[in-house]
């Protein structure tokens, strides 16, 4: 197939889905999107094990979309910048500290803890794996999604301070698990990293995607204050984050946390109607192509009783390194600083904690070997079951605390 034929598919299939999650099953539209999708994989799956079809060229086909390295290199620049334009500066400086300990301090915390559980559960069913592998599973999975937090946010009305705190932190951690991601993987590559380069290259990392996401913000609202079409506006703010995302890489700093800082920027000095829309259309198109990309990549999975065992394990691993990491972060802050919800901050961040596309992205990104299959299969079941059960009982949850209507 060309590249066009495999575009148009991807989209007649999105639309698709889209319109039978709208039209019959109506559930909000990330986890309609999954849902849908996954079950059309496992079916195809299933009708392929039984010799009904053969399924190697749906296989064939989306192995050719190459998803991890187009996630990870372009369309997450795109949905962080769309999720960044809702927050508002002043609410983001109110919860600075809670918000910092969480995507910093949580997220490398959450990723220790899952990697060195799961290296010690995979060693256990016979798995031989190495200590660096495992963190890389952990590094990936610690993340949490804005893109899938914010959909189900929509659909509650939850106090506006916590959704700033959970939408927040989500956008702010993707770029720092990113980070750690990117170390571990030169590490298990066989480079020579020491703990002192490796705590500069995080530095580096994180303060220069800061600085460089400042001058993209700045020097974008600087444009936009200047023009009055509609039309232009759209166009410079694409340049700013696939141009600003593609030179944030070759420049060495962090590309996920320059498009979040840019987006925040921007969305709380600058952004007309006419923007605003425009990229929230952006924002849910390609979320949805996202989530239905998840739901065929399952068709490629080889998955072995021992790898299944893992994964159904893996679930409630990073559930509590979560909740460890939540908690350890919060105790920290609370003698100095108030939460909006009290006592309920936990519990809250904890199960709205949900994992989403980078999770997947970085996982399909991986080389061959380093047990990538195995990882492949732990961050789908992780990713599935964070979207299709937590997520879907999160309004439930704020309902049941007062916290929503």
């Amino acid at each position: 197939m060309t590249t066009i034929q495999v575009v148009a598919l991807l989209v007649s299939l999105t639309a698709a889905l889209a319109y039978l999650n709208a039209r019959f099953i109506k559930l909000p539209s990330q986890v309609g999107m999954l849902a849908t999708a996954l079950a059309c994989s496992l079916g195809v799956v299933a009708l392929d094990a039984v010799g009904a079809i053969d399924a190697s060229h749906v296989r064939r086909v989306v192995g050719d979309l190459d998803f991890g390295p187009t996630l990870v290199h372009g369309v997450l620049g795109l949905l962080l910048f769309a999720g960044a334009l809702h927050i508002r500066v002043d609410e983001l400086a109110e919860m600075k500290w809670p918000i910092a300990a969480l995507s910093l301090g949580g997220t490398l915390a959450s990723s220790v803890i899952v990697g060195v559980a799961m290296y010690a559960i995979l060693l256990a069913l016979g798995h031989d794996v190495g200590l660096l592998d495992a963190m890389l599973f952990g590094a990936l999975i610690s993340p949490t999604d804005p893109i899938a937090v914010l959909g189900v946010l929509k659909t509650s009305k939850v106090p506006r301070t916590l959704a700033v705190q959970i939408t927040g932190e989500s956008l702010f951690n993707d770029g720092v698990g990113v980070v750690l991601f990117t170390v571990l993987l030169a590490m298990t590559a066989g480079e020579h990293v020491t703990a002192g380069h490796a705590i500069a290259l995080f530095a580096q990392e994180v303060l220069g995607g800061v600085a460089f996401g400042l001058a993209m913000g700045f020097g974008g609202e600087r444009m936009l204050r200047s023009i009055s079409e509609g039309n232009v506006e759209v166009l410079i703010t694409l340049g700013l984050v696939l141009g600003g995302y593609a030179l944030a890489e070759s420049l060495g700093v962090s590309a996920p946390i320059a498009a979040v800082v840019a987006g925040i920027v921007i969305g709380g000095r600058v952004i007309s109607e006419h923007l605003a829309l425009v990229w929230e259309l952006i924002d849910e198109i390609l979320n949805a192509m996202l989530f239905l990309a998840l739901g065929l990549e399952a068709t490629r999975l080889h998955v072995s009783m021992a790898v299944a065992v893992a994964a159904g394990i893996a679930v409630p691993i990073v559930l509590v390194a979560r909740w460890l990491s939540v908690a350890g972060s919060l105790a920290l802050l609370r003698p100095f600083k108030r939460f909006p919800v009290g006592e309920h901050a936990v519990k809250i961040l904890t199960w709205g904690g949900l994992r989403g596309g980078l999770s997947v992205a970085l996982a399909l990104s991986l080389p061959a070997g380093m047990h990538r299959d195995a990882i492949l299969v732990m961050t789908y079941a992780v990713v599935a079951t964070a979207i299709l059960v937590q997520g879907l009982t999160l309004p439930l949850l704020l309902r049941r605390l007062g916290l929503a209507d």
